[in-house]
């Protein structure tokens, strides 16, 4: 159950209304009337909670679990117990995410400037943003309507921002064009300097990043993470990427749309990751590299290679999935006979 210290709950939501902001259809014997009063784990959820079975692995736990009403795939409703009323989708997970979205809505501040803010004079603020205290707003800065910039961070000079974007906490932010409804976390840094030198043994020489980062619409940039702006050409992340902690992109590098990189992923420059692509976190993904669409990469995987669209790779250095795992094997095996 959710700490109603830090969440807002609408409040007894019938069955009927989950399913119809789920999508999800009601089983049979189940009453539209029945009101839930939270959402919780199988395995905690109380006779009036709401919870899911999306993995057949925790089967077991949907077999007993307490739960008054749950999201279910057609062919899991099997296992279910008695007395649990059925909500019966194709995604449980994804009706179980509109749902809980449905009852414990964000919340957002009504529309304010702090008085402890630095706002050029210069800068074009639209109607319904919220800035907080110790933010610094610097000279040309265009931001869209209801945007939401966190205490102390700070948007440099020239920076524009689409309209219903939220940028936490201590971010920082320059060199860079924002689309609508992103939503960029804690702690992010977009636009400083790209990595770029020409080495020399009487000292680098620094070469100067002219480009800019431009980031699609619906993309979320999570807490940490770091997106050098472009050296000439510009560093792009695509509509409806979502990019966890603590991942570091590259100078040029270019991120198509809908791709999904996870916590502590590496990406060095100019690297290109088509539409739909997934990294797995820790990996690591050279330079100048070209990586297909619908590509999946593996956790901890070296990519020093261009991988085909709809490829699998893991291991470092990474190898199509099913060769990786038949030398992991063979050198099981060989390790036996030592």
């Amino acid at each position: 159950m959710p700490d109603l210290q830090f969440h807002i709950f609408i409040g007894h939501t019938s069955l009927s209304k989950i399913s119809e902001v789920s999508g999800a259809k009601l089983s049979d014997d189940s009453s539209g009337d029945f009101l839930i009063t939270g959402v919780s784990a199988l395995d905690k959820a109380e006779s009036d909670e709401l919870s899911f079975l999306d993995n057949v692995r925790y089967k077991d736990q949907f077999a007993v679990t307490k739960a008054g009403a749950c999201f279910v795939h057609p062919d899991l409703a099997q296992y279910a117990p008695d007395g649990v009323r059925l909500l019966i989708s194709e995604t449980p997970y994804k009706a179980y995410a509109l749902a809980a979205q449905y009852l414990y809505p964000e919340t957002i501040p009504e529309s304010d400037v702090s008085p402890k803010a630095s706002v050029s004079d210069s800068a074009s603020i639209g109607d319904g943003c919220v800035i907080e205290a110790g933010v610094v707003i610097e000279d040309g800065v265009k931001l869209g309507d209801c945007v939401w910039i966190g205490a102390n961070s700070v948007i440099g000079r020239n920076v524009q921002i689409g309209s219903n974007v939220r940028i936490g906490a201590s971010a920082t932010i320059s060199h860079c064009v924002i689309g609508d409804h992103s939503r960029l976390y804690p702690g992010v840094c977009v636009g400083q300097d790209g990595f770029g030198f020409a080495i020399d043994p009487k000292g680098h020489v620094k070469v100067p990043q002219l480009g800019r980062v431009i980031i699609g619409d619906h993309v979320e940039i999570g807490a940490n993470t770091t997106i050098d702006r472009g050296a000439g050409p510009d560093t792009v992340i695509g509509d409806g990427s979502w990019i966890d902690n603590l991942v570091q992109i590259g100078h040029n590098v270019r991120i198509g749309k809908g791709c999904i990189i996870v916590s502590q992923v590496g990406i060095s420059g100019s690297t290109v990751l088509d539409d739909f692509v997934a990294v797995g976190g820790q990996a690591g993904i050279a330079g100048h590299l070209h990586i297909g669409m619908g590509a999946r990469i593996a956790a901890q995987s070296g990519i020093m290679r261009n991988i085909p669209a709809g490829e699998e790779q893991m291991g470092s250095p990474a190898l199509p999935i099913r060769q990786h795992m038949k030398q992991v094997a063979f050198l099981r095996r060989l390790g036996k006979k030592g």
